[in-house]
């Protein structure tokens, strides 16, 4: 228990370190952002379930996309990274294309070698933060890794108009 404390406590401060963001400056500051995902009937780990069929997901969060909740999920299949947008209240895929932006292929690169060693799946993470955080829900999961190269994920949560990160072990 304390050794998972402890790691937790690294965990949190490498992601402070390496300065990772939570979900976007843009949808924390929009008003309706919250309101959006209050109403969202597909959780962020469901979304990471069915984005399953089109690869591993390597991250995730919800985003509003022309006034539209989405959950915005970046998967690695083979060779390629692809984004699957997840309609935010049916739970359906509305599109999976190619991630093909240079900045995105690299960071997408960096996500799926931070989950290289991981034994927890990102939805298993993001399922655990939520019930250990009563009454929140998972708005974004990213991978991280602490000072050793252990693996965790890094879940913000909102409940309200308040917003939170914790981590998670992904070992």
């Amino acid at each position: 228990m304390i050794r998972t404390k402890i790691a937790t406590a690294l965990a949190a401060a490498a992601i402070l370190v390496i300065g990772e963001l939570s979900a976007s400056a843009e949808d924390e500051t929009n008003p309706n952002f919250a309101k959006a995902v209050s109403e969202a009937t597909v959780s962020l780990d469901d979304g990471l379930k069915t984005s399953q069929r089109e690869g591993k997901a390597i991250s995730g969060k919800y985003e509003m996309q022309d006034g539209t909740l989405q959950l915005s999920i970046s998967v690695v299949k083979g060779d390629g990274f692809n984004e699957i947008i997840i309609d935010a209240k049916a739970g359906s895929i509305k599109s999976a294309e190619p991630i093909t932006d240079p900045d995105d292929i690299e960071e997408a690169k960096e996500q799926q070698e931070r989950l290289a060693h991981a034994r927890v799946s990102l939805d298993q993470a993001v399922t655990a933060a939520v019930r250990d955080n009563n009454g929140y829900r998972a708005v974004e999961v990213m991978p991280t890794v602490d000072r050793s190269g252990k693996p965790f994920a890094s879940v913000t949560l909102m409940k309200g108009g308040d917003m939170k990160e914790v981590v998670e072990p992904l070992e």
